[in-house]
């Protein structure tokens, strides 16, 4: 198995273990939505399933593919970083 194909399938396999994941995360949210309510009233904690569990979100990281969020976190760690080193 060359390098290539390591990384392919070790991508393939978080994918799936995520898929995995996305299954629990589902459940335990049905069985969230039984039960969760907020302070004030009857409504749920959660509305959305994807406010319990952004799947897009977890592919992404797992792929790469960075959003803008997580570019703002990366320099403003290198800000810090400069700073430091200025200082």
């Amino acid at each position: 198995m060359t390098i290539r194909e390591y990384s392919i399938r070790s991508i393939a396999f978080q994918l799936r273990t995520l898929d995995e994941e996305e299954f629990i995360y589902e459940q335990a949210w049905a069985n969230w939505q039984v039960q969760a309510t907020k302070q004030q009233g009857k409504k749920p904690l959660y509305p959305t399933f994807k406010k319990f569990f952004d799947k897009k979100k977890l592919e992404n990281e797992i792929l790469g593919i960075e959003s803008p969020e997580n570019k703002f976190k990366k320099d403003n760690k290198l800000i810090d970083l400069m700073k430091k080193a200025n200082n």
